[in-house]
């Protein structure tokens, strides 16, 4: 029922009827949530439950989004907005992303509330109607808290979830890949111009257009930046490490003697696993031609330390100047990464261990966006963790055709968030 409402979320433009529905389904099918949670709407239509906890000055929230990216029905053997259940998966656009690990926290949340459960602190639940777009749902949320003083001991968001093995030859079957950390963004504006103004006596030797060809080549074919194990990849390795096969088992149980080895191959190895150790660059855009005096191109650097991106900016900016070209910052934002040292994040990884004893528990660092960094500054442990089981078919199928997920995944996801509720002290 949640996955027939088409709450495709449109750049500069809000059309409330599909959200309008999902709201009605929610109110029917989770009726308890709806009667004793406190409930608000935050902008159009961002969603935020509470349920009143013993002790009313301490929070944790879980929380999704109920937007979804637009369908293209040429790449589906189903109508997108269906809800189609076939073999025991459910197919729809959002099944993955995230209406599934939503549907487990109200169906976890409503079983509660039916066993007339009372917290030991204040359980709220939150989803945005605009996070597909980087829009201001989550952001009136986090003014609210500041506002009211509301602060968090751990936050759960999308993010990872219980996926295939992320390094070959593991003896498990499933790996809980908990991202502990976002990588911050910084977009760049790149611009060459010309050199001399008579473009008759030099020709077209050395124009814009040729240096920023030559600088997009040595930027995306050196290694310029700086790549260290930071301790959310040393967490990663000494989580997987036991049950690796040879000889990555000894290389990530000795850090100590191959960590220098593992930066510097990891980024050849896995353009993922190589993002973590350090600044990625991706140029976006180009805009110039020869019969132009000018050329410039967009850059979007990814950074896992605030202080490196620093360093990495330099770097780039010694390059860029090699070849005549000035470089701007256009757009910066960095997230902290969640404290692993916290009592909230050893929990979340002990219940891990206990409703999926198959399957070892991980941090990572998160190479894509959520809701989740906007947080941060209410939260010191945001973990951007979805307890739902899929495979590689479906976790390629978000934003994708047929996205779809096992039933049983989000019984089991419901399981944890309950548990996760039920147990916090």
């Amino acid at each position: 029922r949640m996955l027939s409402c088409a709450t495709v979320s449109v750049k500069d433009h809000y059309d409330d009827t599909e959200f309008a529905k999902l709201r009605k389904v929610v109110e029917e099918d989770f009726p308890l949530l709806h009667q004793k949670a406190e409930h608000m709407l935050l902008s159009d239509d961002c969603w935020m439950y509470k349920i009143p906890g013993k002790d009313d000055s301490r929070n944790i929230l879980l929380m999704s989004h109920h937007d979804v990216v637009d369908a293209d029905p040429a790449e589906w053997s189903c109508e997108a907005f269906s809800g189609q259940i076939r073999d025991g998966k459910v197919y729809g656009r959002g099944a993955a992303d995230t209406k599934g690990s939503l549907c487990a926290i109200f169906f976890a949340m409503e079983q509660l509330l039916r066993e007339n459960f009372q917290p030991e602190v204040n359980v709220w639940i939150g989803s945005s109607h605009n996070e597909e777009l980087g829009g201001d749902g989550i952001t009136s949320a986090r003014s609210y808290f500041q506002e009211q003083g509301i602060t968090f001991e751990v936050i759960l968001d999308e993010g990872g979830a219980i996926v295939d093995p992320p390094i070959g030859n593991m003896s498990c079957e499933k790996c809980a890949m908990v991202a502990v950390h976002e990588k911050g963004r910084c977009r760049v504006v790149c611009t060459a111009l010309w050199e001399s103004s008579h473009v008759s006596l030099t020709g077209y030797k050395n124009n814009p257009v040729e240096r920023m060809a030559s600088f997009i080549q040595e930027v995306s074919t050196k290694d310029l930046f700086i790549r260290r194990l930071n301790p959310q990849v040393r967490g990663m390795f000494a989580s997987l490490a036991p049950y690796c096969g040879f000889p990555m088992n000894v290389l990530l149980c000795n850090l100590w003697l191959f960590g220098g080895i593992l930066k510097k191959v990891l980024p050849k190895i896995n353009a993922t696993a190589g993002g973590m150790v350090g600044t990625t660059c991706a140029f976006q855009k180009i805009d110039g031609g020869t019969n132009e005096k000018i050329c410039t191109a967009k850059a979007m650097l990814r950074n896992v330390n605030e202080e490196d991106l620093k360093a990495d900016l330099e770097v780039f900016k010694t390059v860029a100047k090699k070849y005549g070209i000035t470089v701007e910052v256009e757009y910066e934002e960095y997230y902290s990464p969640a404290d692993m040292n916290s009592p909230a994040y050893r929990y979340a990884m002990d219940l891990l261990a206990a409703v999926f004893p198959r399957y070892p528990a991980a941090p990572y660092v998160l190479p894509a966006g959520t809701d989740a960094w906007k947080l941060t500054p209410v939260c010191n442990c945001v973990l951007r963790f979805a307890p739902t089981r899929m495979s590689s078919q479906q976790l390629g199928s978000i934003h994708a055709g047929d996205e779809n997920l096992d039933i049983s995944a989000v019984a089991e996801a419901a399981v944890y968030y309950k548990k996760f509720a039920q147990n916090y002290k």
